[in-house]
């Protein structure tokens, strides 16, 4: 076999994967990296299937409106052949391999697939998708997002919502947390530079480095030991504005995978308990600590329910981290495009009201919880705290500290290079 038949099969054998992953997510509404863990494929090829399946992804809604055109039945398809059209399609739009030779491995794929009928048809759609003008006069196709969260954003955020929207599409920039315990950023900083990294400073979040270039962890100086740990700049925000005091007795009640856990131990000595309702999810959190020469007492219970694990002690300080729609982490996680359902927004605020109601009691006159959300939408943001203060006479607003009066605050996807999260300060009014 020659170098070039060898090259088109072994790109075929990518596409067939990444379409396989691409599947279970739209079809069987798997998380991504769940439905690539899933996908049997080689350490060597894994990189590979893997971009091609986070941009496939990224892209869906977008590609999805070209199949609509480009299909005379859009319905009709196999669902992996649908997938590997996407596959196919992206790789058109965004990749530098020539255009012959993504169409002719898209056309392999389908032997890979065992779907050889659908050969002539991939072979015909994206040759005319190269024929025809791209749509791109239909909001889904501009923003490559689901039509109701652009009404959403849009609703939220008029003059911002095509700025989140752009930002979404972005690759990620990789942040680092230094541990102040250990070094400070200047010094790490200084350590990366040495290593050949290039990096950078953020105003915003004092142990902040964001990498020009992304790489793994055990590339970085002293990760094993320590020094250093990944975490977007937005959530480094969360340990400052808590406004910890050393002894304090502090509560994380969503605290897996321990990121924001572990930044509260860098910057104070404080009695943390960690809780999370999935046990399983708390051992990352547990190798976090141990690396980082940290302590706090670790424990898995359902933050809805503290008469199943609170000592009765009263916590200084709590973190409500609330699970939601993370419409602020798109562009870390595209598949949020294809999971979320508008009906998920209500589902989650309401939760989200629940948990303030449980958690409130355990926090002591005069003491302050930190609401945050990875979510950009003010139905689990504004929303739910004003609603949880209209119920609640001994909760107020709190300044954030070091922002003046603003006891909120949201920070759009890419401002600063960041994530989009959104902070609320509520205070324990003294009897």
């Amino acid at each position: 076999m020659s170098l070039a038949a060898q090259r088109a099969g072994s790109t075929a054998h990518r596409m067939a994967a990444a379409a396989r992953v691409v599947d279970r997510v739209a079809r069987e509404r798997r998380a991504l990296d769940d439905a690539l863990s899933a996908e049997r494929i080689d350490a060597a090829e894994r990189p590979a299937v893997q971009a091609l399946a986070y941009g496939t992804i990224r892209w869906w809604p977008r590609l999805e409106r070209y199949l609509a055109h480009l299909l005379e039945r859009p319905g009709g398809l196999v669902p992996v052949v649908r997938a590997l059209l996407g596959v196919g399609l992206h790789q058109l739009e965004h990749s530098n391999h020539p255009a012959y030779a993504v169409v002719d491995e898209a056309v392999e794929a389908t032997r890979v697939l065992r779907a050889p009928r659908a050969a002539a048809l991939v072979n015909a759609v994206l040759r005319r998708f190269l024929r025809e003008p791209r749509v791109q006069d239909e909001l889904q196709a501009r923003f490559a997002h689901p039509t109701w969260l652009i009404d959403a954003l849009r609703a939220d955020w008029p003059a911002d919502f095509e700025r989140i929207l752009d930002a979404n599409n972005e690759p990620p920039p990789m942040w680092l947390r230094v541990n102040r315990r250990r070094t400070t950023a200047d010094e790490y900083l200084q350590a990366l530079q040495a290593a050949g990294f290039q990096a950078a400073r953020c105003e915003r979040a004092p142990d902040a480095l964001r990498l020009l270039a992304a790489v793994g962890v055990d590339e970085l100086p002293g990760f094993q030991d320590g020094l250093v740990s990944v975490q977007d700049a937005a959530a480094q925000l969360t340990a400052p504005l808590l406004d910890l005091g050393e002894g304090m007795r502090v509560l994380d009640a969503c605290a897996a995978p321990g990121g924001k856990a572990c930044q509260i131990l860098e910057h104070a000595r404080v009695d943390l308990l960690a809780l999370d309702v999935a046990a399983e999810r708390l051992e990352p959190l547990r190798e976090n600590l141990a690396r980082l020469s940290l302590h706090a007492s670790v424990l898995a219970g359902d933050a809805l329910d503290p008469s199943a694990w609170w000592d009765g002690r009263r916590f200084e300080r709590i973190l409500l981290d609330a699970p939601c729609s993370a419409t602020g982490v798109i562009r870390r996680h595209p598949d949020i495009k294809l999971l979320r359902r508008p009906a998920d927004i209500d589902a989650l605020a309401r939760r989200q009201g629940a948990l303030l109601d449980a958690l409130w009691p355990l926090l002591a006159p005069g003491g302050r919880l930190l609401y945050a959300t990875c979510s950009v939408l003010r139905a689990e943001n504004d929303a739910v705290v004003d609603e949880f203060l209209a119920r609640t006479h001994s909760a107020r607003r709190a300044p954030l500290p070091g922002l003046g009066d603003l006891s909120g605050l949201s920070i759009l996807p890419g401002e600063a290079g960041m994530d989009g999260f959104h902070y609320a300060c509520l205070e324990q009014r003294q009897a």
